[in-house]
């Protein structure tokens, strides 16, 4: 027998490194296998729901960081909710309708216009299919939990029918019309852009001042008179309907020095113009208001016999320009609103690829928007009207899936008034939180100030509006066509609107007034997918009696403030007159390691599965609780490997204790509440405020918070101290000592109480681990998270154990000062004299603690703080330390330096203390001998 025989050194099979790559796949394995998600929702049936709703993930494409952040979130909160008293079934979701999988499909060779939109379609779904099918393996890797084998996905006919009969309610309010009116028009993809699906960037375009002559003066101006005006956009001049000015501004009529055209400009900036056109010695004719220069009309710079009108409107400004706008209705929401006022034609020669047609003039047809800058241009040199051309920067929009630059356009297309409910909306607004705070007011203002919804499409993928026409032009929408279209794509899917004839779409014999030969033709454009999306809490929510509408919580990034956020709390409203959530978590963007947005092209991405392969799943879910993802988030490797050291250090933590309760029943050796060590007993009332601590977190959604508060205690309150002196009592003192027992206890408890704290954000660690433990549930997911409890005198313990944890610091420093002297080498060659005043000695003596074990010196000795000699380390005034070497040997069993080492004859190395175990224990020892030394522990 060897002395190391002696010891009750723990043994487990968890591992030190879990090989979570491999690992973690195994795991799912058995979760899906044994169906986990379906018992955990079985466990809760009857209790109160709480629903998160799942707001959907475009289905193109492998997922991205951002994706993964997004899904463990929602995985992080509803398995908490699940383990917390919830039933919390959690449905995710695909947006599977769109013009990226009609693009990827022309990148791919399918050429639309050579098929029909039914052969179109379906290859549009077998992409999309396919696509939700790679992302769900995305997901399910990462170890979240969901309802996987009954998704909902925007293409399927029991969602296509509700997105109908959401349009159908806001027909029935009046808030469905067809209008033609500028939108953001993407000449790229040929179709109508939503807001939500536009991004903006800098870009320099040509900005032109030109004169344009007055032709009717009214009496204020004479016709030798130039209005002075400004525009970034020279290509939509011969589009030029008008002259925007501002009523209030004051306008001067000038003659500068060596030309005989008299000009006029805003006063105000009539200084900035002579410097930027050259003037010399300007004289100013006269001064007039805006609104005296109304109705007065120009010759059109291109067409003498156009005239333009001199309008008042509430877009001009005095920071750029001239003070005088360029107004072409057909390509601005102010040029057209204004144009509207002044009964002018809405006049748009651009066709839908972005070349201008015949209509505006034989220089221009024909030629592509962006090239029609420099012909209009240089015909107004040729008139001597272009004063100045000069490049200006500014943010423009872009289509955010081809990257290109879009138009304003005003074209026919169906609308969804905003503006009839708007201040419904924002009232529903008023009920629902917002983390962070500031997204309610982001929301509302963008609700406040958005025009109306553009619903139409002019593309083939997607859910068709159920629109008919009779034979005079007239629409057909009214609650029996749309039901009866609902009804049909419920039992059919959407595809039949472009397979079926008109007719076979209607309710049998309908007949129309405005079709007396009962001929009826279809509405050719699909819906804005952000209907589709928007819709949701009627497909999902209120469709399934499982879930509940509304949902209690929404997470998604930043962006849906302008897209799913706004499209669902507008189709909510006028379907049930609430919001479809009552919270609304936001965050921000995952950006490289330089703040830089990651794409392909630049080569700064990091995705998910890269990460997976290298070091598991588990480092991206931990990665996630330890970021502040209120704001944009840096990602990079060092991040990971950062993340993935104090995935180690919680791995080793818990091995440790694994370790040292091998040998541990909790349902014999459970030491109870009054009979636990001191030091046992703190350390158990410390985990109840963790727990508290962390459930507070997890109920705040407060992940970073959760993260700090988890590490801090593994490494602080385990690692630095409470298993830094655990071994000399579960490896020295007897196997089933009260002492050791009592230890045990605790450390069995704190096993359980952070397995399952931990478990919603490492679960397939926390399963791993579960293996170990000798609880009743087969998965650590099918526990309930710990509760806080009631524990005696909890407040008054931890604060007498911060004055012990006060003195072990000034101890600790003592012992470093001594090492750093070569006084000692290691705490247990120290003896430690302690020189305290009465409130601290006090306190170490009501706690009853063996101070000496805390402080792992081998000697201690307490004296008051009066008999403190000079030479020894004083603290606060409070105590005082002196470390000096401890007197006799090293115990060859403890490590302890002791004086009666050797003192049993049997065990000559050995202390008395040890020796006495060893003989009770090991008897065999004492006729056989040790075998051999054993080496420093």
């Amino acid at each position: 027998m060897r002395v190391k025989d002696t010891l009750n050194l723990g043994k487990t099979k968890f591992k030190m490194r879990g090989n979570l790559p491999v690992n973690e796949k195994k795991r799912e394995d058995v979760w899906f296998e044994n169906k986990v998600y379906e018992q955990r929702q079985k466990l809760n049936e009857g209790k109160p729901s709480f629903v998160l709703h799942d707001g959907p993930p475009y289905a193109n494409g492998n997922i991205h960081m951002g994706h993964a952040m997004n899904k463990i979130s929602k995985d992080i909160i509803v398995r908490y909710k699940s383990m917390s008293g919830f039933r919390s079934p959690y449905v995710p979701g695909w947006d599977t309708h769109g013009l990226p999988i009609e693009q990827q499909l022309t990148k791919e060779g399918h050429d639309r216009k050579k098929m029909s939109t039914a052969e179109f379609r379906k290859l549009c779904r077998d992409y999309a299919l396919k696509q939700v099918d790679k992302q769900r393996e995305d997901f399910k890797r990462l170890g979240v939990a969901a309802e996987w084998d009954n998704p909902y996905l925007t293409l399927q006919p029991s969602f296509e029918a509700e997105e109908i009969r959401t349009f159908a309610k806001m027909v029935e309010l009046g808030l469905i019309y067809r209008g033609k009116k500028p939108v953001f028009w993407s000449w790229s993809s040929e179709s109508a852009m939503a807001e939500a699906e536009v991004e903006y960037h800098d870009v320099t375009s040509p900005s032109a001042f030109y004169a344009e002559r007055v032709s009717d003066g009214k009496g204020v101006l004479d016709q030798d008179t130039y209005f002075v005006v400004w525009t970034t956009t020279p290509w939509t001049i011969p589009a030029s309907e008008g002259i925007t000015i501002d009523a209030g501004f004051d306008y001067s009529v000038v003659k500068p020095a060596g030309d005989d055209r008299k000009f006029v400009i805003a006063t105000d900036r009539l200084s900035y113009a002579a410097e930027q056109f050259g003037w010399q010695d300007v004289e100013t004719i006269k001064t007039v208001r805006g609104q005296e220069l109304e109705n007065i009309t120009a010759l059109h710079p291109f067409d003498s016999d156009r005239k333009l009108v001199v309008m008042l409107g509430d877009f001009v400004t005095l920071d750029s320009g001239t003070g005088l706008v360029h107004t072409a209705p057909g390509f601005g929401e102010d040029d057209f609103r204004v144009g509207k006022e002044y009964g002018l034609d809405i006049f748009v020669p651009v066709d839908d690829r972005g070349y201008l047609t015949a209509e505006a003039g034989p220089d221009f047809e024909g030629v592509f928007y962006e090239d029609a800058n420099e012909i209009a241009l240089n015909k107004l040199k040729a008139t001597n009207a272009l004063l100045k051309q000069m490049d200006y920067t500014h943010s423009y929009p872009f289509d955010w899936r081809t990257k290109k630059p879009i138009i304003f356009r005003a074209t026919p297309q169906w609308f969804a008034s905003v503006d009839k409910i708007r201040e419904q909306i924002l009232d529903a607004l008023k009920d629902v939180k917002f983390l962070p705070e500031w997204g309610q007011k982001r929301l509302h203002n963008m609700i406040r100030d958005r025009g109306d919804w553009v619903i139409s499409r002019q593309r083939v993928w997607g859910v068709p509006l159920p629109i008919f026409y009779a034979e005079d032009g007239t629409p057909i929408m009214n609650g029996e066509t749309i039901e009866h279209v609902a009804e049909l794509f419920e039992k059919h899917g959407s595809d039949i609107w472009f397979e079926w004839d008109a007719k076979d779409l209607l309710p049998e014999g309908y007949t129309s007034e405005h079709s007396p030969n009962g001929t009826f033709t279809k509405e050719t454009d699909i819906m804005d997918v952000w209907f589709d999306s928007g819709s949701s809490h009627q497909g999902v929510l209120a469709k399934r009696d499982y879930l509940k509408y509304p949902a209690d919580l929404t997470l998604e990034g930043s962006d849906q403030y302008r897209g799913w956020f706004n499209s669902s709390l507008i189709t909510s409203v006028a379907m049930s007159g609430h919001a479809p959530y009552k919270q609304v978590i936001s965050q921000g963007f995952t950006l490289d390691g330089q703040g830089h947005k990651m794409s392909k092209s630049l080569g700064n991405t990091i995705v998910p599965a890269d990460i997976i392969k290298k070091m598991g799943a588990e480092i991206i879910r931990l990665w996630v609780l330890s970021i502040d993802s209120s704001s944009d988030v840096r990602v990079s490797q060092d991040n990971f490997v950062k993340i993935s050291d104090s995935y180690k250090k919680i791995r080793n933590t818990i091995r440790y204790l694994l370790a040292n309760t091998a040998d541990f029943d909790p349902q014999a050796n459970t030491v109870a509440y009054a009979d636990l060590q001191p030091e046992d007993r703190y350390m158990l009332v410390r985990f109840n405020e963790l727990v508290k601590e962390i459930r507070q977190d997890y109920d705040q959604y407060n992940f970073i918070e959760i993260y700090k508060a988890l590490m801090n205690y593994i490494i602080t309150d385990l690692s630095a101290f409470y298993l830094d002196f655990a071994k000399d009592v579960v490896y020295i003192e007897p196997e089933d000592s009260l002492k050791r027992r009592s230890m045990q206890t605790v450390f069995y408890q704190i096993l359980v109480g952070l397995t399952k704290l931990m478990t919603p954000v490492l679960p397939h660690t926390t399963e791993e681990i579960w293996q170990f433990l000798s609880e009743p549930e087969e998965f650590v997911q099918l526990a309930e998270m710990p509760e806080v409890q009631e524990l005696s005198g909890a407040a008054d313990l931890l604060a007498k154990w911060q004055t012990v944890k006060k003195l072990r610091s000034h101890v600790l420093k003592a012992l470093e000062e001594a090492r750093d002297q070569k006084m000692i080498g290691k705490s247990m060659e120290a003896k430690a004299t302690l020189y305290l005043d009465e409130a601290t000695k006090q306190v170490v003596d009501e706690l009853n603690v063996d101070l000496r074990l805390i402080l792992i010196v081998s000697q201690l000795e307490v004296r008051d703080l009066a008999e403190a000699p000079e030479d020894a380390a004083s603290f606060d005034g409070q105590v005082a330390v002196q470390i000096t070497p401890a007197d006799g040997e090293v115990c060859e069993r403890c490590r302890m330096t002791k004086t009666d080492v050797g003192s049993d004859e049997h065990f000559p190395t050995l202390c008395a203390s040890c020796a006495a175990i060893v003989t009770k224990y090991y008897p065999e020892a004492v006729t056989e001998g040790f075998e051999e030394k054993i080496g420093r522990r």
